[in-house]
């Protein structure tokens, strides 16, 4: 068993978007899906690190987009945004539940904004107190797959790398995380974690 389970969030524990929330984002923002997510994601890199408030991360997507967003609009916005980032996976939290019961040290890194990092410790506090660690890219400044973010969790859990089963859903964070020393799992589903987190 590792010393350490180093969990991502979305993708992992809490389910990506589904495309009714992101067809209500494009209906908020009044633009095409294709145009909408290029600016949507080309701008998220700051946002997810703390970077740039909000309504500035919105401010460009609205500029990629040739259009401007008022302060309504944009609190429509993060609203949306908010709520198709909330949903969770129950198995999951089952999983993690039973790992912490059985001793092991669990953490949390993600690549997430200030806006769904509070709406998470607001209204997830019965799974997230299991973790000992909580790393969110708005409070560290680092997103992964900088190698920092990983190293930043390493040094702040007193832990080898070598002794981190890091899980995450994509393949390029997996990577540097290897490359670090660190053990992976690529993550298809909680079927194959029960035997790997307790």
């Amino acid at each position: 068993m590792p010393e350490v389970v180093l969990f991502d969030l979305f993708g992992v524990i809490a389910r990506n978007q589904a495309p009714e929330a992101v067809h209500a984002l494009t209906e908020i923002a009044g633009a095409a899906a294709p145009a909408f997510l290029d600016a949507y994601w080309r701008h998220r890199p700051p946002y997810d690190r703390g970077q740039c408030t909000a309504t500035a991360y919105w401010q460009r997507v609205a500029l990629d987009l040739g259009t401007t967003f008022d302060t309504s609009r944009i609190a429509n916005l993060i609203a949306a945004d908010t709520d198709s980032w909330g949903a969770v996976d129950d198995d999951m939290v089952t999983l993690i539940e039973r790992a912490a019961a059985s001793g092991v040290r669990l953490a949390l890194l993600s690549n997430i904004p200030e806006e769904l990092a509070a709406h998470y410790e607001q209204h997830h506090r019965r799974w997230m107190r299991h973790f000992e660690l909580v790393a969110f890219s708005c409070r560290i400044g680092r997103a992964k797959p900088d190698p920092e973010a990983f190293r930043w969790c390493a040094r702040e859990l007193g832990a080898d790398p070598g002794h981190i089963l890091f899980i995450d859903d994509r393949a390029e964070n997996i990577a540097v995380a290897g490359r670090l020393g660190m053990r992976t799992h690529l993550f298809t589903g909680p079927a194959r974690l029960k035997g790997v987190t307790t």
